[in-house]
């Protein structure tokens, strides 16, 4: 508990003994005036509050809560302390990272509340409280398999798909966090300034850039570790993707189209899949057609939930000078998503052409796709950041999971053959009309 020692001083200073027993009235009222003299005092040495400028313009720090033992953030918070009481330094010139607003706080639920304190920096900067990012790299992966299973010869098994299904999850989970880890780090010195990313472990001090730099390598041989255990074409075409990975945050200081680069990036899964299951790409055009078509379809979907997800940081970017296509065109943006959904729309149905997919897919996963993305863009209040989280969040799921589970009632119904029957039904039929005699 703070204790603040001027308080003594006061009474034993400025209120003699007799006058504290003889008249309690000029006591309080010399006690009162005094005390609104070193209250700016009291509150800048206060771990609870701060102070801009006077008495009257006092600003509770709602999120900052100092974790008991956190001596980076207690650091901090001390310099702080004194550069605001010796030099009255206004609450909106204290840097954000860490100073003035907002000392971290590890999350008191879920997974990482159960990690070893040392632990949760590292947790954070692979995002695991946030697993979002981990999905939207995932569904590219699993479309890519749902419509590469059908055109093996023979088509996969189930119990094949789901252990490529499984390895790719746990493929995305490492290389997200390693591109977040990387992202990071291109970005130390640009995140202490946008409120949504100033207390991320790197910008806030929790993790060096040396500590960063190393995880990144273990993480990489991890990704490695599990890309060789599908076949050896799988390593051909997943290595060039760390390119991209690389080239992404770059690319906000030099465009205005970062989207595009990250959906390159994040799409890569959708080329992923057919390798996975033994479909060489480089032989069989037919799916090389559906994998080019259904890589564009992610590139344009990546575009477009990203777009929705830069409005969040929209004031800040164009203060600090980064670069994004919600920045760009911000007074047209749901022009853009219409465009966006339609082009994603169109090279899905044009991956189904390409693979001879049946009207479960069309209906299924071209129809949801439509359905939800028209929804979002109709629903989504882009100047309102929770908005945009809400839909950023929960899109994943409702598009990503519409397109699934058309994809899997294609394969089912080719894996069971019911196409087949019902074609070969309609022949019997035919075979057993008798022909119309002639006048």
């Amino acid at each position: 508990m703070y204790t603040s020692p001027f308080l003594g001083s006061i009474l034993r200073s400025h209120y003699p003994k007799t006058l504290r027993k003889k008249n309690g009235a000029i006591l309080l009222r010399r006690m009162f005036r005094s005390f609104t003299r070193h209250f700016p005092e009291f509150l800048s040495n206060s771990p609870r509050f701060s102070v801009s400028g006077n008495v009257g313009r006092l600003r509770p720090h709602v999120e900052q809560r100092v974790l008991i033992g956190d001596e980076h953030c207690l650091r901090k918070l001390n310099t702080h302390n004194t550069s605001t009481s010796t030099n009255n330094t206004p609450h909106s010139a204290i840097p954000a990272a860490g100073l003035g607003f907002g000392c971290h706080l590890p999350p008191q639920n879920g997974f990482i509340a159960y990690l070893p304190k040392s632990w949760v920096p590292y947790a954070e900067l692979v995002r695991f409280d946030k697993p979002t990012g981990t999905y939207y790299l995932f569904f590219p992966c699993l479309f890519s398999t749902l419509s590469a299973a059908p055109l093996g010869m023979p088509i996969a098994n189930p119990i094949n798909i789901m252990t490529t299904v499984g390895l790719f999850f746990a493929g995305s989970l490492v290389m997200r966090g390693a591109g977040c880890t990387i992202n990071d780090l291109w970005d130390r010195n640009l995140d202490p300034h946008v409120e949504r990313t100033r207390l991320r472990p790197i910008a806030r001090g929790a993790v060096t850039a040396q500590n960063a730099i190393i995880f990144t390598g273990f993480q990489l041989l991890t990704g490695l570790g599990i890309l060789v255990q599908f076949p050896a074409q799988c390593l051909l075409f997943g290595v060039p993707s760390l390119f991209l990975v690389a080239i992404y945050p770059l690319a906000k200081r030099v465009t205005n189209y970062p989207q595009f680069v990250l959906g390159l990036t994040f799409s890569w899964g959708a080329i992923m899949g057919f390798p996975a299951l033994g479909l060489d790409l480089l032989v069989n055009h037919e799916a090389l057609g559906v994998a080019v078509a259904l890589y564009s379809s992610c590139v344009a979907w990546t575009v477009l939930y990203d777009m929705i997800y830069a409005h969040m940081d929209i004031k800040d970017d164009l203060a600090v000078g980064i670069k994004s296509i919600a920045l760009r065109h911000e007074h047209n943006t749901k022009i853009i998503l219409s465009c966006l959904a339609v082009t994603q729309v169109a090279f899905l149905a044009a991956a189904g052409a390409a693979g001879h997919f049946g009207p479960i897919f069309f209906l299924g996963s071209c129809g949801s796709a439509i359905i939800s993305l028209g929804v979002m863009i109709w629903r989504v209040q882009l100047k309102d950041v929770k908005n945009c989280w809400w839909w950023f969040k929960n899109g994943c799921w409702i598009t990503g999971g519409g397109i699934s589970l058309g994809m899997i009632g294609e394969y089912l119904t080719q894996f069971w053959g019911l196409y087949d029957r019902k074609s070969a039904s309609s022949i019997g039929m035919v075979e057993q009309c008798p022909p119309s005699e002639g006048l």
